[in-house]
């Protein structure tokens, strides 16, 4: 089995996920999905999301990626005192550590990340949560 989200078919399977769950809680969203180049492999902004959940969904999936890690455990790490604290403005590319960012793995491997934006942080992190498992349950053999 590929170990990257190996097509924009797979892509699309988690941004239509995300957002039934969205749609379903009465919300609008963005929803972006990178690959681990940290590459924009599809973005989809709901018409009526606000506007900046577009850049938020974007930077959520790149610190996913990035730290291999749900930007929902990131939170902490960046407040004064914290292991991150000065990370979000030491690198040319912004990080964004709000929940709603998510790594996605294939057999145990980082093939990729999600972003959601446009609601609230505890919502966009189910959101994407609950795509990835999508994801996992359609290669399912």
């Amino acid at each position: 089995m590929a170990l990257w989200l190996s097509s924009t078919a797979d892509a699309a399977t988690l941004v239509t996920a995300a957002r039934r769950a969205a749609e379903a809680a009465g919300v609008t969203v963005s929803v972006t999905v990178v690959d681990t180049g940290g590459h924009l492999l599809i973005f989809r902004r709901d018409d009526r999301a606000v506007l900046i959940s577009g850049e938020t969904s974007i930077r959520k999936a790149y610190t996913a990626l990035q730290l291999n890690a749900p930007t929902a455990e990131l939170v902490g790490a960046v407040q004064p005192g914290g292991l991150f604290h000065t990370l979000p403005t030491a690198l040319d590319r912004p990080l964004l550590f709000i929940a709603g960012g998510v790594p996605v793995r294939r057999d145990g491997r980082l093939i990729g990340a999600m972003g959601v934006g446009g609601a609230a942080p505890e919502q966009h992190h189910a959101f994407a949560t609950a795509a990835v498992e999508a994801l996992v349950r359609r290669r399912a053999p």
